[in-house]
């Protein structure tokens, strides 16, 4: 296989730990990420004035001269399948790719083929660089199966490197647009009540909670006060629908990004979102507030009513910043389209 070779001198005052002082001076053209490093070293691949180390915490000082073996990237063991992408932008180092609802971003026991990284694959053939060591895609965020919408995929280390830093210190711009039960608005004395939730200027809705998987339902998550992981999601009324209003198109952001942190905050808050199967369920519209033809339009929608709209970011690798804007698809505009009536 072949493979490249990286040299570079410890500078000063070099961390004590050998992982974190090669993190630290790796130069940049190399693109390998701190758990690439980590794997080099414990593989063997790595040695300090022509000697081979193996142990991360070793010590290194000043002057040392770092070699690094980098065999080049594999092929990925997942198959590329020529499925149609809507490709919203693409270079060298990323794709932007409007996902529609039913596809799954990255293979799993329950669906090995037909996934997002399938089609990447096959779309991208040999102009992926790498990641980890694998010609792969980089899944730096995910949108559920049945949510549409933008996604930027790394086709780099660089680029992987880049924007899961963004991403870790929640710097990404990303809106969604969402279609609820009943109104999130600051006047419900109701939502004064609920744990979590406050409002800020604007009739912004803020809800503040800790996220973890169900202890019973491992499909699902669930809202904590104590342990889990911090999330934090804000959502403003667009448009209200109903006499007297029934449902209403919200835009949501994100500040912390976890497993269906829309979908649960959004149904703690009493406002589940309209065809979510796990935390909106289907509820009964007052009579008379919708032609019952809507209302029918309403309980029948397939999926949850979710579609990330918007995503914009610092390119990791020219550092421009790129923004992008994503149309509702047609279930969802149909469905407002009747709505508005």
């Amino acid at each position: 296989m072949a493979s490249r070779r990286i040299e570079f001198v410890i500078a000063e005052n070099p961390p004590k730990r050998l992982d974190k002082a090669v993190s630290r001076d790796v130069p940049e053209e190399a693109t390998l990420s701190r758990t690439r490093l980590a794997r080099l070293i414990e593989a063997g691949q790595l040695s300090v004035d022509g000697v081979v180390v193996v142990d991360a915490k070793a010590r290194v000082a000043e002057g040392a001269v770092i070699a690094i073996t980098v065999e080049e990237a594999e092929d990925s063991h997942i198959g590329p399948e020529d499925i149609p992408l809507d490709v919203v932008f693409e270079d060298d180092d990323l794709i932007v790719i409007n996902k529609p609802a039913g596809m799954v971003v990255h293979p799993a026991p329950g669906t090995p083929s037909g996934t997002l990284v399938n089609a990447l694959l096959h779309h991208c053939g040999d102009n992926l660089s790498g990641v980890g060591g694998v010609k792969r895609p980089g899944i730096v965020h995910r949108i559920d199966k049945e949510t549409s919408g933008l996604l930027v995929v790394a086709k780099s280390d660089a680029a992987h490197q880049g924007l899961a830093a963004q991403f870790e210190k929640h710097t990404v711009e990303r809106y969604y647009r969402a279609l609820c039960y009943g109104v999130p608005d600051s006047n419900d004395p109701r939502l004064r009540g609920v744990k979590g939730a406050s409002f800020e200027p604007g009739n912004i809705l803020k809800l503040t909670t800790q996220l973890a998987r169900h202890k019973t339902d491992r499909q699902k998550q669930a809202v904590l006060f104590q342990g889990g992981r911090h999330a934090i999601t804000r959502a403003r009324i667009v448009e209200r629908f109903g006499t007297p209003p029934v449902l209403a198109l919200v835009e949501c952001w994100l500040e912390t990004g976890r497993t269906h942190q829309i979908r649960v905050h959004m149904a703690h808050a009493g406002h589940g979102l309209v065809g979510d199967p796990v935390y909106g369920g289907k509820r009964k519209l007052a009579a008379k507030s919708l032609d019952p033809a809507v209302a029918a339009a309403v309980q029948g929608f397939a999926r949850q009513a979710l579609h990330a709209a918007v995503l914009g970011f610092v390119h990791p690798v020219s550092g421009e910043d790129i923004r992008f804007e994503a149309p509702l698809p047609d279930d969802m505009d149909d469905l407002l389209a009747a709505l508005a009536g």
